[in-house]
């Protein structure tokens, strides 16, 4: 740690002091120089400040308060003499502070040099204030954090990298990057898989508990899965970033090393003690850093030659970082005393390591040098006739500025520096630049390089806000841009999958999940959507045209319905041709000739009507096809529901006395079915009238296939029809059921309830297994069970009665059904 020293650079009678509060080690050296140069520069200028000189006083901060404080009183006292608001020596005279780098320094200075309105110029990160009144004694030579911030998300989103980790000082600049950037950085689907906090560094002797809270936070690193890590410190942390990879060396810790790829603020650059100058610099390889966006400044380079600790005897401050940049010294008032090598004086900084010194001006240095140079120009404008205030000391006159009349014209200052860049202030007071995107790339030698790969440029249009070239990445990676790094929860969804959030983790951790049946994903882990006129391959990527399916005449399935149709429609026809020709015997008039032709006619029909349902669908097909199935089977049950009631009628009306006999008759028999039938009739003209059924297409239920089908209309209608038929279907099994015990030598009833068990066994099959089937096997359901429940009521009816008509006319005999013979001759 370097002692607290005053330095002044040729300060001649005019002069007017300028206050750098900086935390002095070796590595920041640069800055002072920076400093120095610039100062120097306006001094050989006339054309800034003519006749005059600026002079500077240096103090650091040891990172204490009660330092600050003491410099900044020290400011306010006479030079010499510690009284704080007492100055006499005007020549003396400090017209604003230049403060940084660390951020926490600026709130105890501003205690002080606030009551005077001292203009302070931050040329590092600096807490932000709600207070209006005190933000305006700040002149922030930094841009605007959210600016940066921005660019920190912008580089994330191109290179896809969405878990990430975090680690930060607990101070404002890291309490306002929590409150400001995290939440934008979720808005963005980037989340952090940690965010933890540095270990703060100690001047105390419990190296112990510090060291352990930095192997604690070396665990973290290494055991995070996320390759993408912000570090978002100040300078001195990179001391303790240097040093991540011995941490093994004196704890055992049971993790292998990994490289990550590490980001750093513009408020971060590299810094380095003594005893670090053989310890490799391989952890800052491929570190991609923010740094105030600079040009080189001409004469840096050859002012950082001329150094010389022998020549500059008033640099008490070079001597110290000679001594401890080349390890030598030089020689001492004891001549007893072991001084080790002697500095000779020729030794150069350019031959130094850049881990020990880097002769590039680096962004912090470039913002010290512009905030001189904008005391100068602010100074300019005071200095002009209308604005200077002249104080006589014997035969000399100073210019005496009050350091509040500088604040106006250091807010307003806009001027060119040496390297041609523009330097103004925005509205907030932040510096109105951008950033550079530095790229580290580090060497065997302890030495490494700063390749400036993009720029964040507010200024320029949104398309060319953020842009980067080729990057180097660290060792492990074993890449070269634009093949990536990765950093993600877990590996991408291929296409043909669909992300799940993975409870209890961040929205970043996702299981792959394939799209179901019937649905696509073209990109990787998006929505699966349905596809209408394409089938899924097995990945669920790629579309293929879907077949068009119907249940058509050239299939074995519809041929071989429609043959079982035909057939039992040319049995149907043959009964009633038989029927016919033996209207007169006797079991043709006992069962109602009538009836029977009606019912033969009907079931002929039902076969026929399921031809209806093959075939591609048209608006004629659909329109009939349900309503004609319905009337025709309302027809059938009724005819059925007649014979069976009219059988019943004629036992009961055997019976002495019995009334029933009126009722026994054709003109009941052809009542019922008439009420029965105009009941359904009138069903399905209401159906047909309000949602009548059309041609549709099912795209959904069958992934390969595209179905032409009937649509309905509406579904209640349909079902209003099937339950009009199963309450005809009830009623005449259960009249037909009680009417089973008749005598033996007349057995239709016997016959009819058979049938109608078999109906009824059909059509309760029938719901469930329609509602389980897709696409054309769902009108095959439907046509066998009208197939299979006309066939039930044709066999079960008719086929002992042709039997009796063609294999035992002896038994068709009035003899065997005299009791209704006689009954319906009335």
């Amino acid at each position: 740690m370097l002692e607290e020293k005053t330095s002044y650079i040729n300060c001649p009678k005019l002069c007017c002091s300028s206050l750098l509060v900086s935390e002095g080690r070796e590595e920041n050296y640069q800055h002072i120089l920076a400093l120095v140069f610039a100062v120097k520069e306006i001094s050989e200028n006339n054309h800034i400040l003519f006749n005059m000189t600026l002079g500077m006083h240096l103090s650091n901060s040891y990172f204490m308060a009660r330092w600050t404080y003491l410099a900044s009183m020290e400011l306010l006292s006479t030079r010499g003499r510690f009284i704080p608001n007492y100055k006499c020596d005007s020549k003396d005279w400090a017209v604003s502070v230049i403060a940084g780098p660390n951020s926490h320094i600026c709130p105890f200075m501003a205690n002080i040099l606030n009551v005077y309105k001292v203009p302070q110029l931050i040329y590092g990160s600096s807490p932000m204030t709600d207070d209006q009144l005190q933000a305006a004694f700040f002149h922030r030579f930094f841009p605007d954090g959210d600016q940066q911030i921005m660019g920190i998300l912008q580089l994330l989103l191109y290179f896809r990298w969405k878990w990430i980790g975090l680690i930060l000082q607990r101070n404002e600049s890291g309490d306002r990057f929590i409150q400001n950037a995290v939440p934008l950085f979720s808005q963005n689907g980037v989340c952090f898989e940690f965010m933890g906090e540095m270990a703060k560094e100690t001047f105390s002797n419990d190296i112990g508990a510090a060291f352990k809270d930095f192997s604690k936070m070396y665990i973290i690193i290494m055991k995070s899965t996320a390759n993408v890590i912000i570090l978002y410190c100040e300078n001195q942390v990179t001391v303790i970033f240097r040093m991540l990879p011995y941490f093994t060396e004196f704890e055992e810790i049971p993790i292998e090393r990994k490289d990550k790829v590490w980001i750093m603020p513009a408020q971060m650059e590299f810094t380095s003690l003594p005893f670090q100058k053989s310890r490799g610099m391989d952890v800052f390889h491929g570190v991609i850093s923010f740094e105030i966006a600079s040009k080189e400044i001409s004469g840096f380079n050859k002012f950082l030659q001329m150094r010389n600790p022998t020549s500059e005897v008033e640099d008490h401050l070079l001597r110290v970082f000679w001594e401890q940049a080349f390890e030598c010294s030089f020689p001492k008032d004891k001549l007893d005393e072991d001084t080790g090598m002697l500095c000779t004086g020729g030794e150069k900084l350019e031959n130094l390591p850049k881990s020990v010194f880097d002769t590039t001006m680096t962004g912090q240095s470039y913002s010290i040098y512009n905030a001189v140079y904008a005391v100068a120009h602010a100074l300019q404008a005071v200095f002009s006739p209308k604005h200077r205030t002249r104080a006589k000391v014997g035969r000399e006159i100073f210019l005496t500025p009050k350091a509040w009349q500088l604040h106006r014209y250091l807010r307003t200052t806009s001027f060119n520096n040496t390297a041609g860049q523009k330097i103004s202030f925005n509205e907030n007071g932040d510096l109105d630049t951008g950033f550079d995107i530095i790229n580290w790339v580090t060497f065997p030698n302890e030495t490494f390089v700063k390749f400036k790969v993009g720029k964040i440029d507010p200024a320029a249009s949104p398309d060319k806000l953020f842009t980067i070239k080729d990057i180097t990445w660290p060792t492990m990676f074993n890449q070269v841009f634009p093949v990536l790094p990765l950093s993600v929860c877990n590996d991408n969804c291929n296409s043909g999958s669909l992300k799940k959030k993975i409870e209890g983790k961040p929205f970043c951790c996702y299981d792959c999940l394939p799209c179901a049946k019937g649905k696509i994903s073209t990109q990787m882990g998006k929505s699966c959507v349905v596809q209408n006129y394409s089938v899924l391959l097995t990945a669920q990527n790629l579309c293929i045209l879907k077949a068009i399916t119907f249940l058509s005449y050239n299939e074995p399935l519809g041929i071989t319905l429609a043959s079982v149709s035909l057939f039992l429609s040319f049995i149907t026809a043959l009964v009633l041709g038989i029927f016919i020709n033996q209207r007169n015997t006797p079991i043709v008039k006992a069962n109602n000739r009538s009836l029977t032709y009606i019912l033969l006619i009907v079931l002929l029909l039902s076969f026929l009507c399921s031809l209806l349902f093959i075939g591609q669908p048209d608006q004629g097909k659909c329109f009939m096809r349900q309503a004609a199935f319905g009337i025709i089977f309302s027809v059938a049950l009724s005819c059925i529901l007649g014979k069976t009631i009219i059988v019943v009628l004629a036992f009961m009306a055997t019976r002495p006395g019995s009334k029933m006999r009126k009722w026994v008759g054709n003109r009941l028999a052809f009542s019922i079915v008439l009420f029965c039938s105009l009941a359904q009739f009138t069903i399905c003209t209401a159906w047909l009238t309000i949602s009548p059924p059309f041609p549709d297409s099912d795209m959904h239920s069958i992934a390969e296939e595209i179905v032409l089908e009937c649509n309905e209309g509406s579904t209640t209608m349909f079902y209003i029809v099937l339950s009009f038929l199963g309450l005809l279907t009830s009623v005449s099994f259960t009249v037909a059921f009680l009417a089973r015990k008749l005598p033996d030598s007349f057995n239709e009833a016997k016959f009819i309830t058979f049938s109608m068990l078999v109906f009824c066994s059909v059509w309760i099959s029938f719901v469930p297994t329609y509602l389980s089937t897709k696409g054309k096997y769902m009108v095959a359901v439907e046509i066998f069970s009208i197939l299979a429940s006309a066939a039930g009521l044709l066999g079960c009816i008719f086929s002992p009665k042709c039997y009796i008509i063609i294999m035992r006319p002896d038994l068709n005999t009035k003899g065997h059904n005299h009791i209704v013979l006689d009954i319906l001759k009335y």
